[in-house]
Order: structure tokens, then C-alpha cells, then sequence
């Protein structure tokens, strides 16, 4: 539905569409639970319940099963689900929810769309990113996974690295080059990549916290058909800078990674004595302002999504900083052998270990979605019309760029 004077949703319409969200969500939360099952599980039953609700494609076209609403009943979705245990965002399903699949909505082939959308919203296909390379991070455009056409398939070969989530992954979004003649942005195309197959490894990688939260991924003659391209083929980098755009918007609003909430910092404060402590009494002040505007900025409609995400990575390190100050030099006290968190980036366990990890999790803030670095120069560029920094690579084929052995 789109937003303009004539078809903006009334304030009946929003009142009976949060009945209906209230209706259901008191329904769930009534349903005895399954105390067995995993985060990742809970995810999936809940999702599956929300979208067969008619809950789950709010923005989506009515030709892709949604309801083809505007933003302002996702808007009401969002508020009434806050803070209830069923609703977690769908955890574990972000990259999916938030950023493959409205990419496949807005520029994939209707075959894709029937073929993937349903399946991934109601939480029956998990999905990945498949993007940063050894030697292709913030220069993304120079990635050399290659895909080659073998008849009806592509056949794919390469690395990716600091792929979230792919040890549960069905699918993955993944960008190859597809033509090396061409100036570097032009040879990229983004694909569908089956994960489950031979030809495909998962490894994952260790962080300082602890946990493996990312992953490896390396592909010998993986196997992709023919169709499953999302654009057309060369468009890649289009479409990844669609699939970022909605990255960053997801974590401007709040997905992924969390910063270390206010109010448990202030609680810390309390607890040792401190919040009297003027100078504690104003970094809390500062990180509870930065909370606010942060809900202020993703009411705005239209925002860049490198705004948000920009002050959240902010309000990360802000907090880390804070509860470092805090909780030492106790928070240093930990072995590794309890994360106190109930996966990366969430808070849920009050006990003493949880500060290290969040302390230690929060740089992974300013690097997820993009750098801060990368961030600003896409607000100076594409925002602001400053000029774009100068490159060597540009307007030549990609095969006779100079690259590291």
C-alpha cells in the first residue's frame, strides 16, 4: 500500500489492526510451552504462528502472500510485540527476515519470489549472507568468488568469511563475480547458493567471547540453478547495495547485536554505590539520551539507513565504555565458561560474566552492516554529494587489476 494522502492508513484502521495483533499474540503467549526447544526453534514455531496469522508479510504484495500495508501497521506490529517473550524478532532468522528476503521481494523474478518468500518468512528455510571475502572486505566490489555457467547451473568456487548463522543456513545470498572483463562493480552477480550440498563447508570462527558466532564458508564447485539470480546477471552490486540498505536499516532499528542496555547500567550504578557519582550520573544521562533519539531518528520516514545504524554502533561503545568503568574490576573476572547472554549480543542472564562479554561484543557493533568508516563515506557520497574518493581500479577490467598473490 503506498503512502500518500489518498490511501494513508485512518486511525480506525490502525485501531483494529492492533486489536488483531493484541488478539494474537495474547493467543500465542497462552499456548503451553516447549521448554526443550532450542532459541533457534522457538524462532521458527513462532514465525510459522505469525505468519500463518496473516502477520508475517505485513509490507509485503498481496501477489507475494502479504497484505501490501504501509509502514505504519508494521510500525504498530512493532510496538505491541516489544518486550514479549514469544516475539523475540525472530531470532537467528534476522538475516533472512530483514535483509534477503525483502531484497528477493523488491528485485527478485516472480519464480524467486514463490519459490523463496513464503518459506522464509513463516521460518521453514534459514538463510545467510555470503558476502566479505579474505581479501574483499570494505572494498567488497573486489571479491573473487567466481560463478561460471555449466549448462543450466552455476557453478561456484571460492571463500567467504564473517558469515553469520550459515552452520544452520538452507540458502544463502551470495555475490560472485560472473564476468572478470568488466570494471569491478560490473561483474558481480547475486545469487541464490543451496547450502546443504556437497561442495560446500562451514567452518566456524572463534571470537574473544567465546563463542562462534561467524563463520568460514568455502565453495569447491558448489552448484547453483540457472535462474536463481536475484536482478539480472552483473547487477550484483545493485542488488548488495539494496541488501545493505535494508542491513543497516534492520540494525538502526534494533536487530542483530544489542548495546548493553541503559537500564541494566543503571542498575550496576545502584549496585555499587556509584550512582550518586556525578560524572556516572551523566554518561547514563547521555546513554539513555542517545536511546531516545535513536527511537526518534527510526520514526523519521525516509531516514538513510547509515543514520541509524551509525548511532546505534555509537550507543554500543558508549555503553561498553561505561559498563567497563563500572563493573571493574570485577568485569575482567571471567573464565569464558559462561557467556551470561542467551546467544551473541542479547542480555539475558543477570549474573556477573555477562559484562566481560558484552564489553568484549560490542566492537563487532561498528563492524557488522559496514564500518563506521564505510557509513560516512556513503552519507558524504550518496547524502551529502561530496566528491567520491579517488580509485586506481575504476573503469578498467577487472581481470588486469593488480591483486595479491
Amino acid at each position: 500500500m503506498a503512502d500518500s494522502p489518498d490511501d494513508r492508513a485512518t486511525d480506525a484502521d490502525l485501531a483494529g489492526f492492533r486489536a488483531e495483533v493484541r488478539a494474537f499474540l495474547a493467543g500465542y503467549d497462552a499456548q503451553p510451552g516447549t521448554p526443550d526447544l532450542s532459541r533457534l526453534e522457538r524462532s521458527r514455531a513462532f514465525l510459522a504462528a505469525r505468519y500463518d496469522a496473516g502477520l508475517g508479510a505485513l509490507d509485503y504484495p498481496v501477489t507475494d502472500g502479504g497484505r501490501g500495508l504501509d509502514r505504519h501497521f508494521v510500525d504498530v506490529y512493532r510496538m505491541e510485540a516489544a518486550g514479549r517473550t514469544s516475539d523475540d524478532g525472530g531470532s537467528g532468522f534476522g538475516i533472512g527476515l530483514d535483509m534477503c528476503l525483502p531484497t528477493i521481494r523488491d528485485h527478485g523474478s516472480p519464480d524467486l519470489r514463490k519459490r523463496f518468500l513464503g518459506p522464509g518468512l513463516r521460518g521453514d528455510e534459514h538463510w545467510c549472507q555470503l558476502y566479505s571475502e579474505p581479501g574483499a572486505g570494505s572494498d567488497l566490489a573486489g571479491l573473487t568468488t567466481r560463478a561460471v555457467r555449466d549448462g543450466d547451473e552455476w557453478v561456484v568456487t571460492g571463500q567467504k568469511v564473517w558469515t553469520s548463522g550459515a552452520e544452520h543456513a538452507d540458502f544463502g545470498i551470495l555475490l560472485a563475480r560472473t564476468d572478470w572483463d568488466v570494471p569491478k562493480h560490473a561483474g558481480v552477480s547475486m545469487l541464490v547458493l543451496p547450502m546443504r550440498q556437497p561442495g560446500v563447508e562451514v567452518r566456524p570462527l572463534h571470537q574473544m567471547t567465546g563463542t562462534a558466532h561467524f563463520n568460514e564458508v568455502f565453495m569447491d564447485e558448489a552448484r547453483i540453478p540457472m535462474d536463481w539470480v536475484v536482478g539480472e546477471p552483473g547487477d550484483g552490486w545493485k542488488m548488495a547495495v539494496a541488501l545493505l540498505a535494508h542491513e543497516r536499516s534492520s540494525i538502526g532499528k534494533g536487530g542483530g547485536r544489542q548495546p548493553i542496555p541503559t537500564d541494566r547500567l543503571i542498575d550496576l550504578a545502584r549496585s555499587n554505590g556509584r550512582s550518586g557519582d556525578p560524572v556516572v550520573r551523566q554518561d547514563l544521562a547521555r546513554l539513555a539520551t542517545g536511546t531516545r533519539i535513536i527511537e526518534w531518528l527510526n520514526l523519521r520516514a525516509g531516514i538513510h539507513p547509515s543514520i541509524t545504524k551509525l548511532w546505534r554502533t555509537s550507543q554500543g561503545r558508549a555503553a561498553a565504555d561505561v559498563a567497563a568503568g563500572l563493573a571493574y574490576p570485577g568485569g575482567i573476572a571471567w573464565d569464558g565458561a559462561r557467556m551470561g547472554v542467551t546467544e551473541p549480543g542479547r542480555f539475558a542472564d543477570p549474573d556477573g560474566s555477562h559484562w566481560a562479554y558484552g564489553i568484549c561484543d560490542s566492537r563487532a557493533l561498528s563492524l557488522g552492516g559496514g564500518t563506521d568508516e564505510v557509513q560516512k563515506n556513503t552519507l558524504g557520497e550518496r547524502v551529502l554529494g561530496l566528491p567520491r574518493e579517488p580509485a586506481t581500479d575504476r573503469g578498467i577490467p577487472f581481470s588486469q587489476v593488480p591483486k595479491n598473490a
